[in-house]
C-alpha cells in the first residue's frame, strides 16, 4: 500500500480504533462541513477531498446524508456550499451563548497561566470598552474597572482593534501579519500589555484580549513566552464564538525580541 493510501485509509476511519470513540461515518461527514473556511463560499469535490484526505467516492456518499439534513448544497456545476440548516444551527448556538460565557473563563485561565491582569476590549466608536477583566492577584498591578473607556489609539489592545478595523499603516499592517501586538505604556511608561484578537462568525472582529502588567515583570523575555499562550487562548476563544481559529495556526513561534518602543512613538499602555 503506498503512503498515499495509508493516510486515506486511517482519514476514513479504518483500522485506527476510532471506532470506539464515536460514530466514524460522522466523523467523516463533520470533517466535510469543517473542510469550509471563512473565505470558501463554494468548494469542488476535489477541493474535498484534497482537504479532508477521504475519497471522493466516500465524500459523494457522506454528502447525500448533509444535503438531506439540509447542511450542504450541491449547486448545478457540481460544486458544494452550505445549507440554510447550517445557519439555523449557527443561530441558535449564537442565542446559547453570551460572549462573557466564552470569554470569561479564556481570561481566568489567562490569569492562572501568566499571573498577570487579563483583560477583554470591545470597541465602540472611537473608544474601546471594557467589558471583562480578572486582575492580577499581585499588590502591584494594573487596575482597570468593566465599563471604563480608553481611547483606541493607546495600548495594545486599542491597537489590535484598530488594526482589525482595517487601519492603515504601521504597526497595524505588522499586528494583521503576526496577530497579537506587544507595547509598553505611554500613558504608563512602567505598565507592558501583549494584545491579540478575538473572531466571530464570519471573522467579525468581536473584541481584544490584553495581558496587562508592570514591565518589570512583563518584560521582553516573559512577553515573548506568553505570546504562543496569547494566541492558543484567543483561538480557543474565537472557535467556541464560532470564528475560525485556523487564522492562528502556526503563530506566536517567532516572538519579537521586545516590545515596541515608546521612542518610536508606538508605546503602549495595555
Amino acid at each position: 500500500m503506498t503512503m498515499a493510501g495509508k493516510v486515506r485509509k486511517s482519514a476514513d476511519g479504518a483500522g485506527n480504533g476510532s471506532a470506539g470513540k464515536g460514530v466514524a461515518a460522522v466523523d467523516r461527514a463533520l470533517s466535510v462541513l469543517r473542510a469550509f473556511g471563512a473565505d470558501d463560499r463554494t468548494l469542488t469535490l476535489a477541493e474535498l477531498a484534497a482537504r479532508t484526505k477521504i475519497y471522493k467516492s466516500t465524500i459523494l456518499r457522506l454528502t447525500q446524508s448533509l444535503i438531506r439534513a439540509g447542511l450542504l448544497l450541491r449547486l448545478p456545476d457540481g460544486r458544494f456550499r452550505l445549507g440554510p440548516e447550517a445557519l439555523r444551527l449557527g443561530g441558535l448556538y449564537q442565542q446559547a451563548y453570551e460572549v462573557a460565557d466564552v470569554i470569561v473563563p479564556v481570561l481566568r485561565a489567562l490569569r492562572e497561566r501568566t499571573g498577570e491582569s487579563v483583560i477583554f476590549h470591545i470597541r465602540e466608536g472611537e473608544r474601546r470598552i471594557c467589558l471583562h477583566r480578572i486582575e492580577s492577584a499581585h499588590p502591584i498591578r494594573y487596575h482597570i474597572r468593566e465599563g471604563d473607556a480608553l481611547p483606541l489609539e493607546r495600548g495594545s489592545g486599542g491597537r489590535v482593534l484598530l488594526a482589525f478595523s482595517g487601519a492603515k499603516g504601521e504597526p497595524y499592517e505588522t499586528i494583521r501579519q503576526q496577530l497579537y501586538h506587544a507595547g509598553i505604556g505611554d500613558r504608563d511608561p512602567e505598565v507592558a500589555g501583549l494584545a491579540a484578537p478575538v473572531f466571530g462568525p464570519g471573522q467579525v472582529l468581536v473584541g481584544a484580549v490584553t495581558i496587562s502588567g508592570p514591565r518589570s515583570r512583563l518584560d521582553a523575555d516573559t512577553a515573548r513566552r506568553c505570546v504562543p499562550i496569547l494566541l492558543k487562548a484567543v483561538a480557543q476563544a474565537t472557535r467556541d464564538l464560532g470564528g475560525d481559529a485556523r487564522i492562528f495556526d502556526g503563530r506566536g513561534r517567532k516572538a519579537p525580541s521586545r516590545p515596541s518602543p515608546r521612542s518610536r512613538g508606538e508605546g503602549n499602555t495595555p
